[in-house]
């Protein structure tokens, strides 16, 4: 039986186009599409059981997954088998699941599995920016509780203009990449880098990219009434009480309000916290708690964050005291680590990150196999959260996405500002050692220092900082947090972290909590933001203001040097021979690339001793050495042979030629030692290759003046030869022509 399939095109409007189809795949599960540009295909399936899980929470997965044979290779490796995702896979389902966790009811707590899976590539078209519209056009199809449609696009812009979803191309021109999470009312994630742009330039960027969005979502919307809307499915609500949550705000309200105006520590602030939610508990029979106590601590919850909100709008306080535009006391260290190639320590109130740099060659360089895009990276930043960092015990399995998405976004902040020139491959290592407020941002202000520290010569520094917003819709009311805690992280309307240097942004991450934020809001926001970000790049400048002029004495230094391909050879040598002998006596690490486009070498040089550094360049220059005809060297024999002297050329060690026992003396030489004896030094004329032996030779003798009455001996006679080839013409011609 033919599926009936039923099709949506969203026009891009330069020529481009995106499909969404479904009808045709997977249709066991509760909602699938596939989402195709040019001849890049995505497969979504979404899945949600009928039955609630034992949790208070969403248990929603986002998968993500590149298939090599999409791209027609091989997955990398000895285990031919796609395995655990990369970072760039894990990135993509965090950018999916930001947006569409929020959306799901508050009390829906069903297993559900959103899977995305490029099944075809293009490598004019970057699936990542499809993904999100997958996700929701798959879901609106199924009987998901879910509020609306939504989308996510990249905005690029390339030559002043904004381009929707640009190639990869395109993007290596662009001073802008964000990817926009939004419904057709209000934008909701925000994630990119940038070159130095302005607030306003990032907000047009939003505005660009959300009208994309409502024609995506539209489109979706049309696809779903085509198929046939599903019924919502039921599910079991959790338990409300409306006159418990009125008896546990007013029992609450007040002395929440009150401990948070005072303005203490973290371990205090919760302590104090705790006992109002005992005291409260205590009130109630154990019968009663038995009955409902989950639902105490759900209204003691609410009762918290209201109050908190409320102290904030109301009075312009915060729960550690501070003013809503206040940051808290920084103190910054640089080289305290000794052996590490650079090192900072930056806190920020009771948010901690200690940075280490360690400097290497293009060999570590951080490599990507991905079926969408293959490459390296240069300059790479890896981001450590452990449990001690918030006082807790538990268990350590493996990277978490957390930390993949926050070193992502503290390493797209700083990489714009590493010169294109740098010859070191570059790795940045944050260790977070304390957490209440953005360690993201830490480990940027964190890495900048270290940059500084050791000796890379960034273009800027930067600073990061965490934003929250808290508003209330009735009232008009709004105030925007510089520099929150962790617990307002949790009961704000928008938390976002922005970078950048002293003229303009270079990353930014958002997430909108509140449906139809203005951008007027959006832009205060991000001013505010701006005034934060310059107090906390002065107290990083106050500690290391430029980079060290020069990499630690320990650290490597590097030297590149270009040679032409056709020395690489016998700069390698037999089996490596050469340039392993030469490492080992050197002490220096050194790599070889081919560049090409010049269709050169390109030679890295790594080492901590300077002799061994220069002893390695001289043996290039030795290897290199081209002499020229017609000029004089200086040579050294080493060796003696009955035919002539083996000499090295003094200013190109290694380089040798055979100085023939002929152009030793303009005399009858009988032996070599009646001329020249091992070590000699002496000058000789270089006459490039002898037509005649195809080798090439250099004389002596040319350079002393001829002996008075000295007669040029005759030039050797080829009578012996012609006359052997007239006999061998002759037996040609004696012999009987071959019967067939």
């Amino acid at each position: 039986m033919i599926p009936k399939v039923f099709r949506e095109v969203i026009d891009l409007g330069d020529g481009r186009e995106i499909s969404i189809e479904t009808g045709k795949l997977a249709k066991q599960a509760h909602g699938s599409v596939v989402v195709q540009s040019g001849k890049c295909m995505l497969l979504c399936t979404v899945v949600s059981n009928y039955k609630q899980s034992d949790v208070d929470f969403l248990p929603l997965t986002v998968d993500y997954r590149e298939k090599f044979a999409a791209s027609g290779r091989y997955p990398g490796g000895f285990f031919k088998r796609e395995a655990r995702p990369s970072d760039g896979e894990v990135l993509t389902m965090r950018l999916v699941d930001r947006v569409l966790r929020p959306l799901f009811p508050k009390d829906y707590h069903s297993e559900t599995q959103v899977m995305i899976q490029l099944m075809s590539h293009d490598d004019d078209v970057m699936p990542e920016a499809m993904a999100g519209l997958a996700a929701s056009a798959a879901i609106q199809l199924s009987d998901f509780p879910f509020e609306c449609a939504i989308s996510e696009a990249r905005v690029g812009r390339v030559n002043g203009e904004f381009v929707i979803n640009p190639t990869r191309a395109q993007l290596a021109e662009s001073d802008i990449e964000l990817m926009i999470g939004a419904s057709a009312d209000s934008v909701m994630m925000v994630e990119g880098e940038m070159k130095q742009i302005s607030e306003e330039e990032m907000v047009e960027a939003i505005k660009f990219a959300h009208d994309h969005i409502k024609i995506q979502c539209a489109a979706q919307l049309r696809l779903a009434e085509a198929v046939g809307r599903k019924e919502v499915r039921e599910y079991e609500t959790e338990r409300e009480d409306e006159d418990l949550a009125k008896k546990i705000h007013d029992l609450a309200y007040d002395k929440v309000y009150a401990v948070a105006k005072a303005g203490s520590a973290k371990q205090e602030r919760s302590a104090s916290f705790q006992e109002i939610k005992e005291e409260i508990k205590a009130s109630f029979s154990e019968e009663e708690l038995e009955d409902f106590g989950e639902l105490v601590s759900k209204y003691y919850g609410k009762a918290e964050k209201a109050a908190v909100r409320d102290l904030t709008l109301n009075e312009g306080l915060r729960l550690d005291g501070r003013k809503t535009d206040e940051i808290r006391p920084i103190w910054c260290e640089v080289d305290y680590l000794p052996s590490t190639h650079g090192s900072s320590i930056f806190t920020r109130g009771e948010t901690q990150a200690l940075a280490t740099v360690t400097l290497g060659t293009s060999r570590e360089a951080n490599k990507i196999d991905m079926p969408s895009f293959e490459g390296e990276e240069t300059f790479y930043l890896h981001y450590n959260f452990p449990p001690f960092c918030t006082g807790e015990a538990r268990p350590i399995r493996g990277t978490s996405r957390r930390e993949v998405g926050h070193g992502n976004l503290a390493q797209r902040a700083l990489k714009g500002m590493i010169p294109e020139d740098c010859p070191y491959t570059v790795r940045i290592v944050s260790e977070v050692l304390e957490s209440n407020g953005s360690s993201s941002m830490a480990t940027v202000c964190s890495g900048t220092m270290a940059l500084m520290d050791a000796g890379v010569q960034m273009t800027k520094p930067v600073s990061g900082i965490a934003m929250g917003l808290i508003s209330d819709a009735d009232s008009g009311k709004y105030a925007v947090l510089s520099d929150i805690l962790g617990d307002e992280d949790h009961l704000g309307d928008m938390d976002f972290k922005v970078t950048g240097t002293a003229d303009g942004i270079t990353a930014c991450q958002m997430d909108i909590k509140v449906k139809g934020l203005s951008y007027e809001i959006l832009v205060n926001a991000l001013k505010q933001a701006q005034a934060g970000r310059l107090h906390i790049l002065g107290k990083l400048t106050e500690t290391i203001a430029v980079p060290n002029a020069d990499v630690k004495a320990h650290a490597p230094k590097m030297v590149t040097r270009t040679i032409p391909n056709e020395f690489i050879g016998a700069l390698i040598g037999p089996g490596g021979k050469v340039i392993q002998e030469l490492q080992k006596e050197t002490g220096c690490t050194i790599v070889i690339n081919e560049d090409p486009v010049t269709e050169e070498g390109i030679v890295e040089i790594l080492g901590t001793d300077p002799e061994g550094i220069e002893a390695v360049l001289a043996k290039i220059d030795s290897l290199m050495f081209k002499p020229a005809v017609g000029s004089v060297y200086e040579v050294k024999v080493i060796k003696m042979l009955d035919f002539g002297a083996v000499v090295e050329y003094t200013e190109a060690p290694g380089n040798e030629v055979l100085l023939h026992v002929s152009e030793l003396a303009w005399e009858r030489t009988e032996k070599v030692s009646d001329v020249v004896n091992m070590g000699d030094i002496f000058d000789v004329k270089y006459f490039g290759t002898d037509p005649r032996t195809r080798k090439e030779k250099v004389s002596r003798k040319a350079l002393l003046p001829k002996p008075e009455g000295f007669k040029e001996r005759p030039p050797r006679s080829n009578d012996r030869n012609r006359g052997r080839d007239d006999r061998r013409g002759r037996d040609n011609r004696d012999r009987k022509p071959r019967r067939d």
